[in-house]
């Protein structure tokens, strides 16, 4: 199966209207390239809105599997004019309730099929979404709903209930309430009744590409968050844009497969957003899954195969380890290490022939990938449902290595990079054209620009309109026409984004050393038995790290070697052996940077980085702050007596 696909992305390469599609403009300024644009692959969005796709698809392809609904029968199939059916009985009930146009809905759910409904409904009734994190606080969500003003809110269960009654209570609101769990949908479909089809067709009339659809507020790993605006035109143009970009070339490769994918990514997140939506207007069978955690996902993707997925790197992480996990309780973990080496060399070889620029692999590399591919290739792929051969990595970096080791057993990651203010996804590696280590080059009609101090600046249709309700921020997000992300990154001579670090975030040592944590912390990441961790050394002499175990990981050393789940911690940070193992993902970090960029010392600390304890942001993001100031003692021992 491996060598198919391979096979199959060598032929695609081979079609000039498949290699052409991604149109690369660059500016050179100084003998370095300071920009890059590439030309737009879909129309914009000239009239109408998001709200008009269930209602053409109904139209125009009626019988087609637009989503999977996940049953107690299993994974049954929703056609286009199901859907839109749904969507519309949600909708009249919305109106029925009383939500004017361009009226706020507050949608706190996890990712499941009746968040799309609910999203597109709220379209359909020409109101707006806003989207709320299931996890959310009070406090947090009080200051959106305060914020937003929103009219009315649809939760998920009655834990996600009595969160929204007690931060109504504290803002004094009598808000309409409608609980999924609870009959909430068919609730409103009995409201319907009285609401007739020509009424959501004036309401769906009276909507624009500029109209907003959707406030969502950032995840605010500093300060309050903001709401960012997004319109129709811009979640379309990322959405059209990105099927257009890649869709063909899927299809290509696998002519004899309709691309599917199963979402895990909260919707509250943009980049699951977009996804749907893409998935939604572009034809590619959906289904909803409400958790990431690869135990519990893993039995839904071989039960939905699909063909591609979208995810964080954590995930790809993660299925590295349980796979090694795996491999090293049956005593084989040498083999399996062997095995990853092989994988990472055969992936570097494929890509660098299939892409033109070395030799295929040789025989006996080829012999030892076979061999490794009925031990070891095979149940990665099997872990992610059989027939995924493409995954969209977003949200942070990714290792090369991992992602390398992935292509070697046959699925190749597309890594990607952009923000809530962007729609998602700005840039993306193109799909003939993939160089690892990079975040590709400007989606279609995208544009990136390296500002003097290396700042990365962006510029396309899918850009924000704006914070609400806030001005002055969304001029201090604006350089010129270009949005400041933040970030620092390079171009490299082909246009593709390096993206090396956040402005906010770097560290500087009394040396005078300006050190980047971002790539540190995502190759410390990706090896086990690290689970989260932050690098240290602003104002310091060095630069130090204080790690969390995966508690997987921990669960799985510990039963490897026959000792008891309740070791004391302290016990466990003083073991040679474990402690061996966090440094060699140190070193391995260490291989990235400069002697003084390295981490000179690392504390295992007791507990995780979590969005529960406060730590995390709910897109995974550490709160550095909030992480400092609850291990302020252990980083005060790592520089202690040096």
């Amino acid at each position: 199966m491996a060598r198919t696909f391979y096979r199959g992305l060598r032929a695609a390469r081979r079609r000039k209207d498949l290699a052409d599609r991604t149109r690369v403009h660059l500016s050179v300024e100084h003998g370095k390239v300071r920009e890059v644009a590439t030309e737009p692959l879909a129309q914009p969005l000239t009239r109408g809105s998001l709200a008009d796709i269930p209602f053409d698809n109904a139209r125009q392809h009626p019988k087609r599997i637009a989503l999977r609904r996940r049953t107690e029968q299993g994974w049954l199939p929703v056609t286009s004019a199901e859907f839109a059916q749904h969507v519309s009985e949600t909708a009249k009930g919305l109106v029925h309730a009383g939500l004017p146009v361009g009226g706020r809905v507050a949608l706190m759910s996890r990712t499941r099929y009746e968040w799309s409904v609910i999203d597109f409904a709220i379209w359909s009734a020409g109101g707006q979404t806003v989207p709320v994190y299931p996890t959310s606080s009070v406090v947090q969500l009080e200051w959106i709903l305060e914020d937003s003003g929103v009219r009315m809110i649809i939760v998920e269960d009655e834990e996600t209930a009595d969160v929204a009654r007690q931060a109504m209570t504290v803002l004094d609101l009598a808000l309409p309430i409608w609980v999924i769990d609870q009959g909430g949908l068919e609730q409103l479909a009995e409201l319907s009744l009285g609401v007739p089809d020509s009424e959501l067709q004036n309401r769906r009339a009276t909507l624009t590409p500029d109209s907003i659809a959707t406030l969502i507020y950032t995840s605010g790993t500093t300060g309050r968050p903001k709401g960012c605006v997004l319109t129709h035109s811009a979640l379309h143009a990322e959405a059209t844009n990105i099927v257009e970009l890649m869709v063909p070339t899927f299809r290509a490769v696998w002519s004899h497969q309709q691309p599917s994918t199963l979402l895990f990514l909260p919707l509250a997140h943009v980049l699951g957003r977009a996804m749907e939506i893409a998935c939604i207007e572009g034809g590619i069978t959906i289904g909803m899954w409400p958790t990431i955690k690869p135990d519990e996902v893993r039995p839904e993707l071989e039960a939905f195969k699909p063909t591609f997925l979208v995810a964080v790197p954590y995930f790809f992480e993660r299925i590295h380890d349980i796979a090694r996990g795996t491999a090293e309780r049956m005593g084989r973990a040498s083999s399996f290490d062997r095995a990853d080496r092989i994988a990472v060399r055969y992936g570097n070889a494929q890509m660098r022939s299939i892409f033109g620029e070395g030799r295929s692999p040789g025989l006996g590399l080829r012999i030892a990938h076979k061999f490794y591919d009925l031990l070891v290739y095979r149940r990665v792929r099997e872990a992610m449902g059989g027939k995924v051969r493409y995954v969209i990595s977003g949200g942070s970096r990714l290792d090369s290595d991992l992602a390398q080791f992935f292509f070697g057993c046959g699925v190749l990651v597309y890594e990607g990079y952009g923000l809530t203010e962007t729609s998602a996804a700005t840039t993306v590696n193109p799909p003939l054209e993939p160089r690892p280590g990079t975040v590709g080059v400007p989606l279609p009609g995208g544009a990136v620009r390296i500002d003097d101090d290396g700042e990365v600046l962006l510029k396309g249709p899918m850009l924000f309109s704006g914070y609400w309700r806030n001005l002055e921020a969304t001029a201090g997000s604006m350089h010129g026409d270009w949005f400041s992300t933040g970030d620092l990154g390079s171009l490299d001579e082909h246009g593709y984004l390096t993206i090396t670090g956040r402005k906010k975030d770097i560290l500087i040592t009394s040396g005078g050393k300006n050190v980047s944590p971002s790539m540190l912390e995502d190759r410390l990441r990706s090896r086990v038995p690290v689970g989260q961790c932050m690098v240290v050394g602003d104002g310091k002499p060095y630069v130090v790290a204080l790690i969390t175990l995966e508690p997987e990981e921990k669960e799985h050393w510990l039963s490897v070697r026959r000792r008891p789940y309740d070791t004391p911690f302290t016990e466990l940070a003083r073991d040679p052996e474990l402690v061996a193992q966090v440094q060699a993902a140190v070193a391995y970090a260490n291989q990235a940077v400069s002697r003084a960029e390295s981490i000179r010392a690392f504390k295992l600390v007791e507990g995780e980085f979590s969005e529960e304890n406060g730590l995390l942001t709910p897109s995974l993001k550490v709160k550095r702050h909030a992480v400092a100031a609850a291990y302020a003692t252990d980083i005060e021992e790592l520089y202690a007596g040096r």
